[in-house]
């Protein structure tokens, strides 16, 4: 055979040979692996709402499924209803599994802020997952936001 017949099929072979060697790279670099939450917003000393007109009571938080490596942000609303300023805290408690404290982290942006009597904010949760995190699809935790005198 002449190389002029030859081409069109070493073409078509080297072609096939980089789909396949595509479709299995892509495979080994697409890992999936995915973790859902839970939890219970508990509030002393502060309303804590789904809403901006701090009428809907927030008891629960959904984070829906997050990949490792990633971060979702909420937004919550506060409304400080008493009649003194408070100051805002925030913890977490509960954790199931334990080892879930740890590759996964919660922050806040409203951390020793004042909030004045009858007083709204907004304020962003951040739930964090390490990259590295193993062992762990789902879990859930307590979230306690206080406002102190």
């Amino acid at each position: 055979m002449t190389l002029k017949k030859l081409y069109p099929f070493a073409i078509a072979i080297s072609t096939i040979a980089l789909t396949i060697l595509t479709i299995t790279t892509t495979g080994l670099l697409s890992v999936n692996k995915t973790l859902s939450s839970t939890g219970s917003v508990t509030a002393i000393n502060v309303g804590v709402y789904s809403d901006i007109a701090c009428t809907n009571e927030l008891t629960t938080l959904e984070w829906g499924t997050i990949s490792p490596g990633n971060s979702e942000n909420i937004t919550i609303y506060l409304k400080n209803t008493g009649n003194s300023q408070i100051t805002l805290s925030m913890t977490r408690t509960n954790w199931t599994p334990v080892n879930a404290n740890g590759p996964i982290t919660l922050s806040w942006d409203k951390e020793n802020a004042d909030l004045n009597p009858n007083q709204e904010t907004a304020t962003t949760l951040t739930l964090s997952i390490s990259e590295s995190i193993d062992g762990i699809t789902d879990f859930s935790f307590d979230v306690v936001i206080t406002g102190t005198e």
